[in-house]
């Protein structure tokens, strides 16, 4: 289970609810949709606000400060005012039901 750390159970999380975590010192927003869960880092590469404060819509996560909006899938903004990405994170989820243990990891394994 190299570098992946335990963040929640699948049950506590909220379908389209963003649960920001600190996942080996990374703050990570976590987001249940579309029937899976995602991983991106929480900070707004536009403005270094927290983007688990935003909304989520079409597999995107929207920064709540200026509008920016990344996919969940492959952190690329999707227009403007941000122009990079943000990290996304592998997710594996252990287990079956609402207990199944969501897992993140930040580390780079090349």
């Amino acid at each position: 289970m190299s570098g992946f750390v335990r963040v929640a159970a699948l049950g506590e999380l909220e379908e389209d609810i963003p649960q920001r975590v600190e996942v080996s010192g990374v703050q990570v927003s976590v987001v249940r949709t579309e029937g899976q869960v995602f991983a991106v880092n929480d900070i707004c590469t536009h403005a270094n606000v927290s983007l688990s404060e935003g909304e989520v819509e079409d597999c995107q996560i929207e920064c709540w400060l200026h509008g920016s909006r990344f996919d969940l899938r492959t952190g690329k903004p999707s227009g403007p005012p941000a122009s990079r990405p943000v990290p996304v994170y592998p997710v594996k989820i252990e287990g079956d039901g609402p207990e199944a243990a969501v897992l993140v990891s930040v580390t780079q394994e090349s």
